[in-house]
C-alpha cells in the first residue's frame, strides 16, 4: 500500500535536467559535500591549539573538550536519520541544520576575536567566560548541524537517480566520497596558515578569527549552493525510519519476554522470536541479522579512541617539536595533512596490489581478518608514538612540580660575584647567568658574596629569573614567575606557550626597546615573536636607533641584557648579552610520519573493510542502521578518551600513548577471538524464506488477531450491559 501513496513518490524537479546522464542536480550536491567537509575540518585542524593559546586551557582540558565535541558530531546523526525519515524530509532537514550550521561556525569565528573584550589593549582578553561560551555555543550548534546531515546528504544524492540508472548512481558515490577527502586535505593545509597570520586592532595575535572565519564562509557557501538547486531535486517525502521501527520491536521481544518469564511457559530459540506476537518473522529475521553484526561492534570503539587523537594529543605532541622543512616551515595543525594523503596513495595501493598479493599467496584474508590487522597496525602507532615522545621528554627542561620551585640568576653587578643559594654555591661573571635551572621545595636563603643571607620565598610550581642588582650598596632581586604545571605534564605553561614552535620569548632591560619603554635596571615581560628571523628597533629618547636581529627556533625562550655600555651604533647586536632559557625544539616533526603510516594503514585496513563487511551481512532496507551503530562506535572511542585524559594519574605522555596501545592491542585479541566463532552469512538468502508467507499461514494469522478483538469487544459489551435483559444478553452471545 505504501508504494501505490503518490505522497511517497519522489517529487521531480523542474525537467530533471541531465548531462551525460547525470542528473545536474548532483552537482550542487557535490559542491555542497565538498564546501561543508572544507568547514568541518579545517575548524577542527585548529581547534584544539585554540583551546591551548587563546583560551588558555592545559593539554588534558583540551584534550577533553576537542574529543567531547567529535562524539557530539557522530551522536547526532541518529537524531538527524530521524527527524528526516519522520518528520521532514531529507531535502528540508540538510537546510534547517545547515543553517544551525552555519551559525555554530560564525559564531566560533566571533569568538575567537580577542578584541572583543580587549578593553586595556593589551593583547589579552578581559573576559575570558565570555569567549569560552561563545566558543562552547558555537561548538555545540556545529555538532548538530554536521551531525543531522551526514546521514541525509549522500542518501539525498542517491535519490536523484531512477532505478535502471545504478552504474551513474555508483559513480556518484565515487566522486562524493572524493569530495570529502579533497575538502578535508585542502582545509587541513590552508587553515593552520590562515591560523599562523598575525591580526587583530589593536594587537596583532595568532588569526584564529581567520582560521574559523573561512571554514564559516564555505558553509554559508554550502548552503547557498545547495538552497540555488532546489528547483532540480527529487524530493522523497518522509516515510518513517527504520531505526525507530527496529528499537520498537527488539522493545516489544524484551517486554514480552519479561512477561513470559515463567519457566512454565516454553522457551523459544531465540530471544527476538517473543516478538512474533507483533510482528512479522521477515522483520524478526533482519533484526536478528543486524543484532548479529551491531555485537561485533562492541570492541571497535577502542579503535577509534586511538585514531581521533590525531587531532588532539598527537597535534599537541608536534608543538614540541621542530617544524622547518628546509625553506618550508610546517605548522603543528598540518602534520594532520598527512593523513589524507595517505589515505589517496594507499586506498588503491592496498586494493589492486596488496589484497591481490595476499589472494594469490592462498591466504583466507577475510574481512574480520582485516579488522583485527587494522586495530593491531593503530596500536603499532602509538606505540611509535611514545617512541617520539620519549626523544621528546629527553630534550625538555625539567619542570618544577606544583610543590616545588625552580630559580635562575643572572648578575647585572658590573663585576663577578659569588653567589651561595640554598646548598648551591658558583660563581657569576658579569651579565651571565647559571646554565640550569635550581630546584626548591621550601624558601631558601641567598647570599651574595660577604653580604648577609636573603630568605627567598618562590611561589610552587614557578620558574623564576632572579636577577642582582647592585643597589645603594645593597643587593636587590627581581623575580620574574612563569607559573608551569607539575612535571607529570611536562611543557605546558599558562603564560605562554612555552612549546609553540612558532614562538619565543624575549626579555630586555634598559632604557627604550622594541616594544615598549622599559624603565633602567628593569626588565620588559615575555613577548612572542615568530619562529625564524626577528628584527628589533632600539631606540632611545632622543631618537637615536638601531636594529637588533636574531634567528629564533621553535619553542626557544631568551633573556636578553643590554648592558650599560651598550651605544646604538649599527652594529648594536653585537653588545647584547643572551641568557638561553628554553633551547629550541630539536626533534623534528617528520619523525611523526611513521606513527601517521600505521594509522593510516589501520584506517584503510580497518574503517573501508568494516563498512564492506557490515554492508554485506545487513538486509537490503536495515543498512542505514549499521551505518549509525558505526557512527555511534566513533562516538563511544571519543568518550573512551576524554575518560582516559581526565582520570588517567600517569607521570608522562609517552605512558598514556603505551596505555592505549596496550588497551587496543587487548581488545584486538578480544574481536580475533569473536571474529573466530563468527558465521558469514547471505541476507538475501534469509529474507528469501520470509519474503512471501504461506496463504494458509497468514489466513491462521490474521484470525487469530481477530479472535482477539471480537473477544475484548464482547467483554466490552457485557460490562457496558450488565443491567439489560436477558434476551438481549443472549442476542448478543449467538451473535458472537
Amino acid at each position: 500500500s505504501l508504494a501505490k501513496d503518490d505522497r511517497l513518490k519522489p517529487k521531480p524537479g523542474r525537467g530533471c535536467v541531465t548531462i551525460f546522464g547525470y542528473p545536474l542536480s548532483i552537482f550542487f550536491i557535490v559542491v555542497n559535500e565538498f564546501c561543508e567537509r572544507f568547514s568541518y575540518y579545517g575548524m577542527r585542524a585548529v581547534l584544539v591549539l585554540y583551546f591551548k593559546y587563546f583560551l588558555k586551557w592545559d593539554d588534558d582540558f583540551s584534550t577533553t573538550i576537542y574529543h567531547t565535541f567529535v562524539a557530539l558530531c557522530y551522536l547526532t546523526p541518529i537524531l538527524g536519520a530521524i527527524i528526516a525519515d519522520s518528520w521532514l524530509g531529507k531535502f528540508k532537514t540538510i537546510v534547517y541544520l545547515s543553517i544551525v550550521y552555519a551559525v555554530g561556525q560564525v559564531i566560533m569565528a566571533v569568538s575567537a576575536i580577542h578584541d572583543i573584550t580587549d578593553g586595556n589593549k593589551d593583547g589579552t582578553p578581559d573576559n575570558m567566560t565570555l569567549h569560552v561560551a561563545l566558543s562552547m555555543l558555537g561548538l555545540l550548534l556545529i555538532a548538530l548541524g554536521t551531525g543531522g546531515i551526514k546521514p541525509c546528504v549522500a542518501a539525498f544524492g542517491g535519490d536523484q537517480f531512477n532505478e535502471d540508472q545504478d552504474k551513474q548512481r555508483s559513480t556518484f558515490f565515487s566522486i562524493f566520497y572524493l569530495s570529502i577527502n579533497a575538502g578535508s586535505l585542502l582545509s587541513t593545509v590552508i587553515t593552520p596558515i590562515l591560523r599562523a597570520q598575525k591580526c587583530g586592532i589593536h594587537t596583532q595575535q595568532q588569526c584564529y578569527p581567520l582560521a574559523f572565519g573561512v571554514p564559516a564562509a564555505l558553509m554559508v557557501v554550502a548552503l547557498v549552493v545547495f538552497i540555488v538547486g532546489s528547483g532540480m531535486y527529487n524530493k522523497t517525502a518522509p516515510t518513517g525510519n527504520i531505526m525507530v521501527k527496529v528499537f520498537k520491536c527488539i522493545s516489544f521481544a524484551i517486554k514480552n519476554r519479561y512477561r513470559n518469564r515463567s519457566s512454565k511457559i516454553p522457551k523459544r530459540e531465540h530471544w527476538m522470536d517473543w516478538a512474533e506476537e507483533k510482528y512479522d518473522k521477515l522483520l524478526i529475521a533482519q533484526v536478528k541479522m543486524v543484532l548479529k553484526v551491531l555485537f561485533l561492534y562492541i570492541p571497535l570503539p577502542m579503535f577509534w579512541a586511538l585514531f581521533d587523537q590525531q587531532g588532539s594529543r598527537w597535534t599537541l605532541q608536534a608543538t614540541t617539536m621542530d617544524g622547518n622543512f628546509g625553506s618550508m616551515v610546517i605548522q603543528p595543525d598540518q602534520m594532520q595533512t598527512v593523513n589524507p594523503i595517505l589515505i589517496l596513495i594507499m586506498v588503491p595501493v592496498v586494493d589492486f596490489i596488496i589484497y591481490p598479493l595476499i589472494s594469490k599467496c592462498k591466504l583466507n584474508f577475510t574481512p574480520l581478518r582485516r579488522m583485527t590487522v587494522g586495530m593491531f597496525l593503530a596500536a603499532l602507532a602509538f606505540v611509535a608514538a611514545a617512541l617520539v615522545q620519549l626523544q621528546i621528554d629527553a630534550t625538555l627542561p625539567d619542570f618544577p612540580s606544583s610543590t616545588e620551585q625552580q630559580a635562575k640568576f643572572i648578575n647585572m653587578v658590573d663585576r663577578p660575584i659569588d653567589i651561595t643559594a640554598g646548598n648551591n654555591t658558583f660563581q657569576l661573571e658579569t651579565f651571565q647567568s647559571n646554565k640550569d635551572y635550581y630546584t626548591y621545595d621550601r624558601p631558601f636563603e641567598l647570599k651574595i658574596d660577604t653580604g648577609s643571607p636573603v630568605l627567598i620565598s618562590l611561589p610552587d610550581g614557578t620558574r623564576n629569573t632572579l636577577v642582582i642588582l647592585e643597589e645603594a650598596g645593597q643587593i636587590r632581586n627581581i623575580k620574574v614567575s612563569v607559573k608551569v604545571r607539575s612535571k607529570s605534564h611536562v611543557s605546558l605553561f599558562q603564560t605562554f606557550p612555552r612549546n609553540s614552535h612558532m614562538d619565543f620569548v624575549l626579555k630586555c632591560f634598559l632604557v627604550t626597546v622594541c616594544f615598549g619603554n622599559i624603565i633602567s635596571k628593569n626588565m620588559s615581560t615575555y613577548v612572542d615573536v615568530p619562529q625564524g628571523t626577528a628584527e628589533f628597533l632600539i631606540k632611545n629618547a632622543a631618537g637615536n636607533q638601531c636594529v637588533f636581529s636574531r634567528e629564533f627556533g621553535f619553542g626557544s625562550s631568551y633573556t636578553f641584557i643590554i648592558p650599560p655600555t651598550f651605544t646604538l651604533e649599527e652594529n648594536c647586536g653585537q653588545h647584547i648579552k643572551e641568557v638561553e632559557d628554553i633551547k629550541a625544539n630539536s626533534i623534528h616533526m617528520a619523525w611523526q610520519i611513521p606513527q601517521y603510516f600505521l594509522m593510516t594503514s589501520g584506517e584503510v585496513v580497518f574503517s573501508v573493510t568494516g563498512l564492506e563487511f557490515s554492508y554485506s551481512q545487513a538486509p537490503s532496507n536495515m543498512k542505514s542502521v549499521l551505518q549509525a551503530g558505526w557512527l555511534l562506535t566513533v562516538a563511544v572511542g571519543n568518550i573512551i578518551v576524554l575518560i582516559v585524559a581526565e582520570a588517567a594519574t600517569l607521570p608522562d605522555q609517552w605512558a598514556e600513548y603505551v596505555l592505549f596501545a596496550a588497551l587496543l592491542v587487548l581488545v584486538c585479541i578480544i574481536f580475533a577471538i569473536m571474529a573466530y566463532f563468527y558465521t558469514y552469512i547471505d541476507p538475501a538468502k534469509i529474507e528469501g524464506k520470509f519474503a512471501n508467507l504461506e496463504p494458509e499461514d497468514e489466513k491462521k494469522k490474521n484470525l487469530e488477531v481477530t479472535k482477539k478483538d471480537m473477544v475484548e469487544n464482547h467483554n466490552e459489551k457485557r460490562r457496558k450491559s450488565s443491567n439489560s435483559s436477558s434476551d438481549e444478553e443472549e442476542t448478543s452471545q449467538t451473535n458472537f
